[in-house]
Parts: C-alpha cells; structure tokens; sequence
C-alpha cells in the first residue's frame, strides 16, 4: 500500500511507510501506472480526463519515486456505471474414471452426452465437453502430446436460459453410472443462475448522491 505526497504545487511523490513489504521503485510505479489503461492520453475517471502521455517517473531515493508531467481535462459529462444483471443459467455435471483406458473412457463418456444433449433438445446457447487434466485449461491443440494420465474428470457445462434446462445437463451426466463407459464415479451436478456485469456510461446529470446517517442503537 503505497503512500502519495502531494504538494501544494501539485508535485507528487510516491513512497510507503518505512520497514513495511515490497518495493517502491521506477518500474513498480510504471507499471501500476499502466495498468488496464487503453489509451494513455484519455483515461477517463469521474473527476477529471487525464492525460499519461508526459509523465516522468523518477527514483530519488529508497522506496521514493517523483512522479511529474501529469495532465488532465475536464471531467467527462458521463459516469462509468457497473450493472448487475441476470445472465441465464449455467448447469454442469461432473464424473471421474480411474484405472486403464481412463482417457478413452472419459472420451467416450463426453461423446455420449454430447450426443444425449441433442437428442433430447436441451436447449442450450453454449456448451463445453472437457477433461479436467487433459484439455480443459488449453485445450486439446496444447494437450495433444501430453502424457496420458492414470485418471480423469469428465465435466459438461451449458449456458442456457432457464433453470429447468440448466438442471437437464447435470442429468444427462449423472445417467453415466448406469448408460456410460464402464467405472464412473464420484457424480456431481449443479444448475445457478448468473449475474453478469456490464461497464455502461451514465448520464452525470442522472447520477444523484445521497448521504444517510443511521443512529445505532443497543
């Protein structure tokens, strides 16, 4: 946690409390700076545009670095706003197979609840068939020469836009036990709601503020 003098001038100087972890220096400070920003010149924040373009970073001393050359506009006439909203459904099942051939039981397992999936029109708007320890980080482009495993777990997961379809793709999983490739097991399914959040710019003059203070009582 980093400390910022700020002098009468506008001058600023970045340090932290002596003795406390980490590091202040010129490229910890650059790369703070740059963090997430798209466009150096324009990075709109609620009170000012500002304009990184110019700035000079500069260590003068241990954990003290002088940062000048900072520039900024007037504020936007818009306020960033993150909205919550709901999203769908996600629904997943899970089953594990151990022992030999486990990879081409597991294959095997995902071809028949692709197929059951279609068959029986669960409705959904995006779909994943991994293999956790296999393919499910990079992919099976990456994965494709790795060793083969003594055990994997299968997971299926849907996007869709009830619950009752989100249910559907956990319950074609756990039918593995009894119409799937043989010594599945370890089952789990589950169906949640999503809320996404979406970055929209607001009106300023639609953005009102409001202090309440609430007496505590015992």
């Amino acid at each position: 946690f980093p400390i910022g003098e700020v002098g009468e001038d506008g001058s600023l100087v970045i340090t932290k409390v002596e003795g406390s972890g980490g590091r202040v220096t010129a490229a910890t400070c650059k790369e703070q700076l740059l963090y997430e920003v798209h466009d150096p010149r324009r990075y709109i924040q609620p009170d000012v545009i500002a304009d990184f373009s110019q700035v000079a970073i500069e260590e003068i001393g241990p954990d003290r670095v002088r940062v000048s050359g900072g520039r900024g506009t007037a504020r936007p006439e818009t306020l960033k706003v993150s909205v919550g909203y709901l999203d769908g459904f996600i629904g997943e099942g899970q089953i594990s197979y151990a022992g030999p051939n486990a990879v081409a039981r597991g294959r095997l397992a995902l071809q028949i609840v692709r197929e059951r999936l279609l068959l029986t029109g669960v409705d959904t708007s995006e779909t994943r068939f991994d293999l956790i320890g296999i393919d499910s980080l990079h992919g099976p482009g990456l994965s494709a020469g790795g060793a083969e495993p003594y055990e994997v777990r299968l997971r299926v997961t849907g996007r869709t836009e009830t619950l009752r379809e989100a249910v559907r793709i956990g319950n074609e999983v756990e039918t593995l036990y009894t119409n799937g490739p043989a010594g599945g097991g370890g089952a789990t399914k589950s169906a949640r709601e999503v809320v996404a959040v979406a970055s929209v710019l607001l009106p300023r003059e639609r953005a009102t503020s409001r202090v309440q203070f609430v007496e505590a009582t015992s």
